[in-house]
């Protein structure tokens, strides 16, 4: 008897740390899927985000189901996935992603938690590699706005040409653009040793072009390169 549990706490010792570590590539892995997942019904739905837009975006951040919390001091916390066009001057393909983490408070009555779909353009280069170099505070750090939305909308109006990041939300099947003024974005590396099975940096993912594309994220990689093949921003504002 004594002998059959050692052989079991053997066992557990074992196999429950692999079974742990498992679990947790698998939610970095559901997490890209899920990321997917939310940009293809964004972007298959007219007269959200304006075509003009995406066309000069530099990169895309995608967070399914960020949770709202809190009474009084509320709070958010999401995680998802940074895809930046490919090359020097973001001008290729859409590339491998990057893992990113939302997170931040706002002051104000909110009630419950309540999960919202974020979808940030990032509209210049100084923009996109400050996120994938370090924390930043939006609204101090970087210029962020509620993005415009629809065909009518337009996209020369003095917020968008000033804003580096244009946010957008979608909870219980409204879509909007949503200010995140107070909230800090920055990269997730330790869940990108997990998607990739190596340490890796989301500077190296993405400027580098370090690691391919997991198949988690094909769909969503191939959604953009149709959607967005080409990157229209003034090619002086690139350099």
């Amino acid at each position: 008897m004594r002998k059959l549990i050692s052989i079991l706490v053997v066992f557990a010792l074992t196999t429950l740390p692999a079974l742990a570590a498992q679990d947790k590539d698998t939610k970095e892995t559901d997490r890209l899927d899920n990321a997917g997942t939310v940009l293809e019904e964004i972007l298959n739905v007219p007269d959200n985000i304006p075509q003009e837009l995406l066309d000069k975006a530099e990169c895309v951040l995608i967070f399914p189901s960020v949770l709202k919390f809190a009474i009084g001091l509320g709070g958010s916390y999401g995680r998802g996935a940074m895809i930046c066009r490919s090359g020097e001057h973001f001008t290729g393909p859409w590339g491998a992603p990057s893992m990113a983490a939302l997170e931040g408070g706002s002051l104000g009555f909110q009630l419950g938690g309540q999960a919202t779909d974020f979808v940030l353009l990032i509209m210049n280069p100084r923009g996109a590699k400050a996120i994938l170099s370090s924390k930043v505070k939006l609204g101090a750090d970087m210029a962020a706005a509620a993005g415009p939305k629809g065909r009518d909308a337009s996209a020369n109006t003095d917020v968008t040409l000033r804003a580096e990041i244009l946010s957008y939300s979608r909870s219980r099947g409204l879509f909007a653009g949503i200010s995140l003024e107070g909230s800090t974005l920055r990269p997730d590396n330790n869940a990108n040793e997990k998607v990739y099975g190596k340490k890796v940096t989301a500077e190296d993912i993405v400027r580098k072009g370090a690691v391919p594309v997991p198949p988690a994220a094909q769909k969503m990689v191939a959604l953009l390169d149709k959607k967005s093949p080409k990157n229209l921003s003034d090619p002086e504002s690139l350099k």
